[in-house]
């Protein structure tokens, strides 16, 4: 039954109209009345089902504005059936049936409607008899007998503001399924109405060609992805950032970059790139030759130092030199292994402390003090370390943010040192686990990616090109 908002008297309607389809986010549509159909059908492309079989999905892209293909809007809905239509040229097709809100005028009122690619089309919906109520008076030598809308809505910011949530089709790059921050991913997601599909790394493949880039996994395509969140292992860096690129080529979202991971996990080009951005470190040193060795130990300021193997993770290949002779019997040892690494000074006054600042969007949405355990300089978690609250100051604040930028990370872990002179980055990890940070700070990490993730899909404005049809 129709609910009128106002006025239930005459409500009449001619062979086009403007129309509004709000739980899409498709807030202009020019759409055709056509009492010669039965079913409304809505023209879009990409038409793909997704999410488990007791509650399956629909996910779908459309073209609002005939002749823009440049704007595409993602929806997701619920299938409530697959019928056989036929349509007005007498073929026969099987289309997934969903269930939205129309408004027209002054009425809101839940309609079934088809999905069908037809995108050559001039009106991107059709509207048949099922959508209309008894009282509703169809005018066929009419057109617009309700107010008329314009596409200039898909040009505002409040396009992408007052966009509607809508279901995610999401996957995590993980070979650990049953992890803490893989299984948080997975939970929070489902709980925010998102299918979540976690897909092991190594068993991606792909195939690279200029037209139709594609993943596969385990012998089938991939389907297209809304989102892609990288949990990426350091042994598997270069196979997993390949993936990603993958991923970039055929315009999925990743929240963090194939770049952005690369830089980060090694070690001289991260801090290559916090120093172009003049960002407070450790001062460090880089050396190929044995010959250097004693330089290299007093551009540091000499012992204490650290020495750290490029691609170290989680404190391992991470070692402290206490006087000169343990620093050149470390550094000599490690050339001999033909290890690439660097050398960094010893901050004292850390005293075995560290700050983990997880940002997430630009911003610290979480942070932690970790303290090394008795007799170890490493702060960090898996060599014993504890977690516990902390209040950061502006500056640590300020460079966490900085540092997640350089790098062009959405999802970043930066760890920082309290020196005598400012807050200094020791790492930023673009795999930041989730299970310290959360227990230590309270915050629900995970959902706080999503809202960002949901923020992010939202539909763009498009941009202007000449006058809007009208």
């Amino acid at each position: 039954m129709i609910q009128d908002r106002q006025d239930m008297t005459g409500f009449r309607l001619g062979w086009e109209e403007w129309a509004a389809l709000p739980g899409l986010g498709l807030p202009a549509l020019k759409v055709k009345v056509d009492t010669g159909a039965k079913t409304s059908a809505l023209h879009a492309f990409d038409i793909e089902p997704f999410g488990p079989a007791s509650q399956p999905r629909v996910r779908f892209a459309i073209h609002p504005i005939p002749g823009r293909n440049d704007l595409s809007i993602p929806c997701s809905a619920e299938i409530v059936d697959r019928r056989e239509v036929t349509s007005s040229n007498g073929e026969t097709e099987l289309r997934y049936v969903i269930r939205t809100e129309i408004s027209i005028g002054n009425r809101q009122w839940p309609i079934e409607v088809t999905l069908t690619d037809r995108g050559g089309m001039a009106y991107r919906m059709l509207l048949g008899r099922q959508a209309f109520g008894e009282d509703i008076i169809i005018s066929p030598g009419d057109s617009f007998c309700q107010p008329v809308l314009n596409y200039d809505v898909y040009h505002s910011t409040a396009m992408r503001e007052e966009a509607p949530a809508r279901t995610l089709r999401i996957a995590v790059l993980s070979r650990e399924g049953n992890n803490y921050s893989t299984r948080r991913l997975v939970i929070e997601g489902e709980k925010r109405g998102h299918v979540v599909e976690v897909i092991d790394t190594t068993r991606c493949y792909m195939a690279i060609n200029a037209l139709a880039p594609e993943v596969y996994y385990d012998g089938k395509r991939l389907p297209r992805y809304d989102v892609v969140i990288p949990r990426i292992g350091t042994s598997v860096t270069a196979y997993g950032t390949a993936v990603i690129r993958q991923f970039e080529t055929i315009g999925t979202f990743c929240v963090n970059g194939s770049e952005g991971i690369t830089a980060s996990r090694d070690k001289l080009h991260a801090h290559q790139i916090l120093a172009r951005h003049r960002i407070g470190m450790p001062t460090t040193a880089f050396a190929a030759s044995p010959q250097d060795n004693d330089s290299l130990i007093e551009l540091v300021e000499g012992a204490p130092l650290i020495v750290k193997l490029l691609e170290s993770t989680q404190g391992k290949g991470v070692v402290l030199a206490e006087t000169k002779k343990a620093a050149q019997s470390v550094i000599s040892a490690f050339r001999g292994l033909k290890a690439s690494f660097l050398v960094q000074h010893f901050v004292k006054e850390a005293a075995g402390e560290d700050i983990r600042c997880l940002v997430i969007g630009g911003k610290v949405v979480a942070s932690m003090r970790r303290v090394a355990a008795a007799g170890e300089f490493r702060s960090n978690l898996h060599q014993g370390g504890r977690a516990e609250p902390v209040r950061i100051t502006k500056a640590e604040r300020d460079t966490a943010i900085r540092a997640a930028k350089a790098f062009r990370l959405n999802l970043a872990g930066v760890d920082l040192l309290r020196s005598s002179d400012g807050p200094k980055v020791l790492e930023v990890n673009s795999s930041p686990g989730f299970e310290g940070i959360e227990q230590a700070s309270g915050k629900n990490v995970a959902r706080l990616l999503y809202d960002e993730i949901e923020k992010r899909v939202r539909p763009a404005p498009a941009r202007k090109r000449g006058k809007s049809a009208a």
